[in-house]
């Protein structure tokens, strides 16, 4: 990969000078959490350390979209977003956990496992890699499959859990974190 092309490239989301300026700050930061030491010797090695660093790592933080027509910074978001979608996906798998616990403790199992399926399309693949883990880390679904197309397979153990999946708040909330439209649709059942 060119590296002179990489700050004055067009075809990169966003500014590419403060996605590495945002990267050296983090790396720096976390090599002071790391040493833990304030003395000047130890902050001018610190920098070194991450401007060095930025500037290797950086070209690798660029993933293209499927066409290839925009190649995006793996850690684009926005921290507030970032943080309000945690705390909202961290509420999601209390109420996913509840809902697991109570359909295999229950006197009748009320697991009823199917496969759901929708299409999600964006074009940062970052939204499209974060919307796949976010369900799988969601207690009673599992992601089985993400085609080119946006078709998502979902493999869920309650209905609740699938209907869930399929409301779209999930993909709603994700598009917003990346700044993508909104393109969600529940895809016919193969059954």
């Amino acid at each position: 990969m060119e590296k002179q092309g990489v700050l004055n490239n067009n075809n990169i989301a966003g500014s590419p000078l403060i996605h590495k300026l945002c990267l050296g700050v983090v790396l720096f930061g976390f090599w002071m959490v790391l040493s833990g030491r304030t003395e000047t010797k130890f902050i001018v090695y610190g920098i070194l350390t991450a401007v060095v660093t930025t500037w290797l790592t950086y070209p690798l933080l660029l993933v293209p979209n499927k066409d290839g027509s925009k190649r995006y910074f793996v850690f684009g978001v926005s921290l507030p977003k970032f943080i309000m979608y945690f705390f909202w996906l961290m509420w999601q798998l209390v109420l996913a956990n509840i809902d697991v616990l109570l359909a295999t403790t229950s006197q009748e199992l009320n697991i009823d496992p199917k496969v759901v399926r929708f299409y999600f399309k964006v074009d940062n693949p970052m939204a499209s890699v974060v919307l796949a883990n976010s369900i799988t880390l969601t207690p009673g679904t599992v992601t089985i499959n993400v085609t080119d197309d946006g078709l998502y397979e979902i493999h869920a153990l309650t209905a609740g859990a699938a209907a869930g999946v399929l409301d779209g708040s999930m993909q709603r909330k994700v598009a917003g974190l990346y700044g993508e439209k909104f393109d969600f649709a529940v895809a016919e059942s193969e059954e």
